[in-house]
């Protein structure tokens, strides 16, 4: 009979704690966002429910899924674009 002994818990197996990533989006940026998100996914997808040809399937399937990406982006208030690139909105810095 072998006796399993247990390791501790090192930082690359630890769950780490989920950090909400930092807001680079105004408020009228967010806003705009979720309408916007919101009118192209609906848009997009009671054209895709006519069935027609294709093109024009792949073309509201890509309406579908940028209108999505806008309101999620909007409705966290972060664009991980934003962040690639390093833009940062002037009203949303930190003065010290």
């Amino acid at each position: 009979m072998t006796e399993e002994t247990t390791m501790p818990a090192t930082t690359a197996t630890r769950a780490r704690p989920f950090r909400r990533p930092r807001l680079n989006l105004t408020a009228r940026e967010r806003l705009a966002r979720v309408v916007l998100g919101a009118t192209g996914a609906l848009l997009g997808a009671a054209l895709l429910a006519t069935g027609a040809g294709t093109v024009s399937s792949v073309l509201e399937i890509l309406l579908v899924a940028t209108g999505l990406d806008l309101l999620v982006t909007g409705a966290l208030g972060h664009c991980p674009l934003y962040a690639k690139l390093g833009y940062d909105r002037r009203s949303l810095r930190v003065h010290p």
